[in-house]
């Protein structure tokens, strides 16, 4: 997408700065993005859905343009953040969702809570469920360059989003804010209790999409998630890793067309 059509919302929630990307035009249909553990990658795919849909990319406090939120300390602290948000933007129905890995999970909580908001609802690879027959590696045992690997099927798909300079300071503080921010909601409960217990309660219209080759959030899980959901459809995508949006072409106009 291009710097000329992007709009940036920038907003006080209780004292966290928080910032929001729209494209798309303001009268169409909202169409929410809930980003991943990492925003260095961008999310260039969202173009194509500003075709029908106003897009609304809110960071999550502590990446990207947003604030710290301070004493975060539980995905439940990040559902009241964007009950708050999106009461600000105005957002209180017919809303379609869409949250991928760290993003994904917090959709399905926030979901949850707050599902008289939306209308249908994505899950890209979502994390957080712990599934005995399908092991999962901890995610803060990795290497960072184990990390970005496994992102992709292909690597040249972020290749270029990483600097040349491999000492680059202002990427790594920003990967280390990141970080740290993840383990704050983590490192403790790398499993989320809610979703196998809750979930259940959320019966609008959703599909669990997954990358066929992703190598950090196992595919197999896909099932399981639909499992838990009173009206899922499960897709899978050949050749596409974790970040299946940005690998997969057709995944991206299959939301787009499962919100159609």
């Amino acid at each position: 997408m291009s710097a000329e059509t992007i709009e940036r919302i920038e907003l006080d929630v209780n004292g966290t700065t928080s910032v929001v990307l729209a494209l798309g035009d303001p009268l169409s249909p909202p169409l929410v993005y809930f980003h991943g553990a990492g925003t260095f990658h961008g999310a260039e795919f969202a173009s194509a859905w500003a075709e029908d849909f106003r897009v609304l990319m809110p960071f999550h406090p502590g990446y990207g343009e947003s604030g710290d939120y301070d004493d975060l300390q539980s995905v439940h602290d990040l559902v009241l953040h964007y009950t708050e948000l999106f009461d600000q933007l105005g957002l209180v129905r017919d809303v379609n969702l869409v949250g991928l890995s760290l993003g994904g999970l917090l959709a399905a909580r926030f979901a949850i809570e707050q599902q008289h908001r939306l209308r249908r609802l994505v899950l890209c690879c979502p994390a957080g469920l712990k599934v005995p027959e399908v092991p999962i590696d901890d995610l803060f045992t990795l290497k960072p360059e184990e990390v970005v690997g496994r992102l992709v099927h292909r690597f040249d798909t972020i290749a270029k989003h990483l600097p040349a300079d491999p000492h680059d300071v202002d990427f790594t503080v920003d990967r280390y804010r990141e970080t740290r921010t993840t383990a704050l909601l983590f490192w403790e409960h790398p499993f989320d209790r809610v979703i196998p217990r809750w979930l259940g309660r959320v019966n609008i219209p959703t599909m669990v999409i997954w990358g066929d080759e992703d190598r950090l959030v196992p595919p197999a899980l896909a099932p399981h998630w639909g499992a838990l959901l009173p009206d899922a459809t499960v897709k899978t995508f050949p050749d596409a890793g974790h970040l299946v949006l940005d690998e997969s072409p057709e995944a991206v106009t299959t939301i787009a067309e499962f919100f159609s």
